[in-house]
């Protein structure tokens, strides 16, 4: 009988927790909120950003009495776009990536696999697989970097709703505020719309900082998303200058 008003009260104290944070705001609502009775807390909503989705995950796991999350929070997406005009868009972004080159490239639909770049003595693979807006992958890669790189890609696509990441590391590496600085100066240079050699990147545990200088606002906002998209980053403190 004791279990039901103990969740009660770490639903409440929980709710409070995401309404605290600033991104969120007071007002802020999820479509799902449950919390059983081990602490497991079931959150459904749709966000504006990433940022947005990643704050109220930190907020989340802040809580006390909270001991996991299962994690339905999905990002309103830049522009509509079915499941295969998604893969369609990842698919050619992954076959034109140099860094892909060495690894095969495969797409899951109904349950099937399907073959879509192959690579001699292939050193790794990438398997997509897109459900309701949101970008599935598997594999396995030769590096961290390779990973947190196929995920901004993922996250680049305007359909995308959210980005799950499942591909492995083989062999495994330690990760550490320079593996996540070396992902986010990687998502930088690559960005079209960014000009990054003005831009310095610092980490301290999970917390991206970033100071320069970029040409516009629209460029400033872009520098930090990107730096959002990379897996493993908890917060981004963006002190850009506007320098035209």
């Amino acid at each position: 009988m004791s279990k039901e008003p103990n969740s009660l009260n770490l639903h409440e104290k929980a709710l409070t927790a995401l309404r605290s944070e600033p991104r969120l705001g007071p007002h802020f609502k999820p479509t799902l909120l449950k919390i059983e009775g081990d602490g497991t807390a079931t959150i459904q909503a749709e966000v504006d950003t990433i940022a947005m989705k990643r704050r109220a995950l930190t907020r989340l796991a802040a809580t006390e009495g909270i001991t996991g999350i299962v994690d339905r929070i999905r990002v309103k997406p830049g522009q509509p776009m079915s499941d295969d005009g998604i893969l369609d868009h990842l698919r050619k972004a992954y076959l034109a990536e140099p860094a892909f080159d060495a690894l095969r490239i495969l797409e899951r639909k109904a349950g099937r696999r399907k073959l879509v770049q192959d690579a001699p003595d292939a050193r790794g693979e990438i398997e997509i697989e897109v459900k309701n807006g949101v970008v599935i992958l598997n594999g396995s890669v030769p590096g961290l970097a390779s990973k947190r790189l196929a995920g901004v890609l993922a996250w680049w696509v305007p359909g995308s709703r959210d980005v799950v990441n499942g591909i492995a590391v083989e062999p495994p590496e330690d990760d550490g505020p320079d593996q996540i600085e070396e992902a986010v100066r990687i998502a930088l240079d690559k960005d079209p719309f960014v000009d990054a050699s003005q831009i310095r990147v610092g980490v301290r545990n999970r917390t991206v900082r970033l100071t320069g200088a970029v040409r516009s606002r629209e460029a400033r906002d872009a520098a930090e998303q990107d730096a959002w998209y990379v897996l493993g980053v908890d917060d981004v403190i963006n002190e850009l200058e506007v320098r035209p």
